[in-house]
């Protein structure tokens, strides 16, 4: 049986661990051939031995994220072998400190920017002319509920997220006669690395489902509507993003 995804090529950037490596690993259960991008060579190759144990097939690209020079030969490399880019997953970030806001240290912000701002932009610019080429081209915009809920002492990463999403409402304004369509998905307190180094005290077993063994989406915490936990199959559907062309805004779920 023909997968939902099938044919199609999928960038996921900050692959290697965390929800980006969930993500990759459900888009290519879909089908999708999953061009991986990470700063670590390691990571990469556990999402590659796993995506492979699924029958998935996968192309393993160590990137960093202020290389504006790799992402633009990603781009050139993607035209020649596969002359379009499906889906691409904007989720590569860096968490920051902790810190009052006249407490931060200018090389610090300015890193974090570069990373979940600038190097976002950098992308996309280099991958755009790749999406038109598509006839179903879709951007996922990782963002975070710290875009629209500030808090103490997070005002940097909560700054950078809701810079994201103008770049993403942006975005999907200025793409709103092509077949591009753009989401933004919140996925909520979820159980990873960055999530711990910025919540240290957190129980993490409060992120874990009955059956969770692999980590997956979680569900804004407070939620009353009943987002899934994990990340469900994912479908290629004209529709599923609304026909006004704003982006989506999901939270706890995943919809290309």
């Amino acid at each position: 049986m023909t997968k939902p995804l099938s044919g199609r090529i999928a960038l996921v950037t900050g692959a290697s661990r965390g929800i980006g490596f969930a993500i990759a690993k459900a888009l290519a259960r879909q089908g999708a051939h999953i061009v991986a991008t990470a700063r670590t060579p390691g990571g990469l190759e556990e999402l590659d031995d796993a995506i492979r144990a699924e029958g998935g097939t996968a192309t393993l690209v160590p990137l960093e994220m202020k290389d504006t020079d790799g992402i633009l030969r990603l781009s050139g490399a993607l035209n020649e072998r596969y002359g379009k880019l499906d889906i691409l997953v904007l989720n590569a970030a860096l968490g920051g400190s902790n810190s009052p806001l006249d407490h931060f240290e200018p090389k610090e912000w300015d890193n974090v920017f570069a990373v979940n701002v600038t190097a976002q932009w950098h992308v996309l610019r280099a991958m755009h002319a790749l999406l038109l080429k598509s006839d179903a081209g879709r951007v996922i915009f990782m963002s975070s509920g710290s875009a629209v809920n500030a808090r103490a002492y997070r005002g940097l990463y909560s700054a950078t997220k809701g810079a994201l999403e103008v770049i993403a409402r942006t975005y999907a304004a200025e793409t709103a006669t092509t077949p591009i369509k753009s989401t933004i998905v919140t996925p909520g307190p979820t159980r990873t690395r960055m999530r711990a180094a910025v919540a240290p005290g957190e129980d993490p077993a409060r992120f874990l489902g009955e059956d969770a063994q692999d980590l997956e989406l979680g569900r804004r915490e407070g939620d009353a509507a009943a987002a899934p936990r994990h990340l469900p199959a994912l479908e290629v559907d004209h529709e599923v993003l609304g026909s006004d062309h704003a982006p989506a805004h999901r939270v706890g779920e995943v919809a290309v």
